[in-house]
């Protein structure tokens, strides 16, 4: 199995709505597409791995030295490391954008809640946004600066559906990734996330996120119409956002801190497939 094939399975395992989107790429970019988001993937289930904060930093920062080019020589004998590193030198991809989502990621091995809507759209943009915007660069063979602001809402709206959906798994284990003080705006205290009291104010504020993430997801898909027709595969996920998001506005009360089913995975690609067939 090539270094690209183990990072597409890892992505597959990890990740699979993305994985889901990289089928409309092209051939002749999907794998360096893939190799990117599985590295993304990757660090993102880094707190799932770790017991506590400590190893995920030294697992955070052994990435850091491998795209700074200070890591051991064992780095490209990590196949997702060696997919990236190949990705990154035959794209010129800057490193400053991934080095960036490291540390961003540094935020999921604590415990502290997300304070507010900027702290939450930054975060957004560091960790996910950033994939999108790298997708249509590789796609375009350029900066892709037509696609940043497609890639910024699409971003906001990806991470928003998928931490209300993850709301009451995240809550059980004591984290708030969705902005606080939106909660707060609407009289539900850290204290009542935490412990999974359900009630009116926090199907409120929920909604409120929701509708949040579905304008951002629109002024997306506006930006995206205008890209060009090559650039647009980049932007698949934008179905499957759509698709959270309905099935998130059927939870209120106790639901919303059950751990939902996975929306299956034949139902994830018959979105995209519908998505790419209307462009």
């Amino acid at each position: 199995m090539t270094d690209v094939e183990h990072a597409a399975r890892m992505l597959r395992d990890l990740d699979f709505g993305h994985y889901a989107a990289s089928l409309a790429i092209p051939k002749a970019h999907r794998g360096a597409v893939q190799s990117l988001w599985a590295f993304a993937a990757d660090v993102a289930a880094i707190r799932e791995r770790v017991s506590e904060p400590a190893p995920g930093e030294i697992r955070l920062q052994w990435w850091v030295d491998a795209l700074e080019g200070e890591g051991h020589g064992t780095v490209r004998a990590n196949p997702v490391a060696a997919a990236l590193l190949d990705t990154v030198d035959h794209h010129g991809l800057p490193a400053g954008p991934l080095l960036r989502l490291l540390a961003a990621r540094r935020f999921d091995l604590f415990d502290d809640p997300m304070p507010d809507m900027d702290q939450f759209e930054g975060y957004a943009g560091e960790t996910i946004s950033v994939l999108y915007q790298y997708a249509a660069m590789m796609l375009s063979g350029d900066t892709a600066e037509a696609a940043a602001d497609a890639s910024g809402h699409l971003g906001v709206a990806h991470a928003l559906a998928g931490h209300v959906r993850a709301f009451g798994f995240n809550a059980s284990r004591g984290q708030i990734y969705l902005p606080l003080s939106v909660f707060s705006a609407h009289g539900v205290r850290e204290v009542d996330i935490l412990s999974g009291t359900p009630g009116p104010e926090i199907d409120a504020a929920l909604a409120q996120l929701r509708e949040i993430a579905g304008d951002h997801l629109a002024k997306a898909k506006a930006q995206i119409g205008a890209l060009s027709a090559n650039v647009r595969p980049a932007f698949a996920s934008t179905a499957l956002v759509e698709q959270l998001l309905r099935a998130e506005s059927r939870r209120t009360g106790p639901d919303v801190f059950a751990i939902p089913a996975e929306i299956p995975a034949f139902k994830r690609l018959v979105a995209v497939f519908c998505w790419m067939v209307r462009q």
